[in-house]
């Protein structure tokens, strides 16, 4: 993935201690005020303004109105937030604030390869500051970790660290075939789908098939069966497989949950 990341779009518009600011502790989000339609513009803006699927646009149009820890980072070109409802340890969103690209369904908009490019570009920059917040979360159980954390803590420390584990290789970046919000964004998020707000098959399975389309596969062929319908619904249909060995659990979302549990504790480990 290219990263590429201009100085000038690191200084622009708003721009925060992005990496101490996600470390920061999450607050409680209270719900945005939502704009009246004739101020957003676009083709949602005839929708209703209240429309929860609507709720990403308030943070596109004026991030500097929120948290730090919830709106992360922001230049002129995307706003990255976390997810209100993650579906994994960390789960973030790139939302881009181009109002020609905004609005359109995410497989047509990342067919434009200039886009495509500032996409990737801004995903890469988004994915070294999730992969920081997962190794704070899971660097103290990682016994990849032990020698990095332990020439970190010792008296001297070395002139090069060793290597630890590579926090970004536990990402997946990309978007759900049908989006349940209208606004174009770009899920990245750590494949272990352990979350509290898992809580039913769409939200396993619109991560763990097809449904969800990685980044790096766009553009798409005209052809891809990525686009058809029927296939995607199916996918949503499809039983419960583990993301990590693979065990299938047909529609038995508890017993799924419980085996996510222990894949945690494993794979927290590494």
């Amino acid at each position: 993935m290219e990263e590429e990341i201009a100085s000038e779009a690191k200084a622009s518009i708003g721009k925060r201690d992005a990496f101490s600011e996600l470390m920061s502790p999450r607050v409680k989000r209270s719900k945005p005020e939502q704009p009246s339609s004739k101020a957003t513009g676009g083709k949602h803006s005839g929708r209703n303004p209240y429309d929860p699927r609507n709720g990403l646009l308030v943070y596109i149009l004026d991030p500097i109105k929120y948290a730090p820890n919830v709106v992360i980072t922001y230049n002129e070109r995307v706003v990255l937030i976390r997810d209100a409802f993650p579906k994994a340890t960390v789960h973030l969103l790139l939302l881009p604030r181009d109002p020609d690209k905004r609005d359109m369904h995410p497989r047509d908009a990342l067919n434009d390869l200039e886009f495509l490019g500032m996409v990737k570009t801004e995903a890469a920059e988004a994915l070294e500051l999730a992969a920081s917040e997962l190794s704070r979360q899971l660097g103290p159980y990682s016994e990849s970790c032990k020698e990095r954390v332990a020439a970190m803590e010792s008296d001297e420390i070395p002139d090069e660290l060793p290597p630890g584990r590579d926090f970004a290789k536990e990402f997946k970046i990309g978007i759900h075939a049908h989006p349940s919000m209208h606004h174009l964004h770009v899920h990245i998020i750590s494949r272990d789908m352990h979350s509290d707000r898992l809580k039913h098959q769409k939200h396993y399975n619109s991560f763990n098939t097809d449904f969800f389309i990685p980044l790096e596969d766009f553009p798409l062929a005209e052809n891809d069966v990525r686009r058809n319908t029927s296939y995607q619904n199916g996918n949503l249909k499809k039983e419960y497989k583990c993301w990590r060995c693979g065990k299938l659990f047909g529609n038995k979302f508890q017993q799924l949950k419980a085996h996510l549990e222990e894949e945690f504790l494993a794979w927290r480990k590494i």
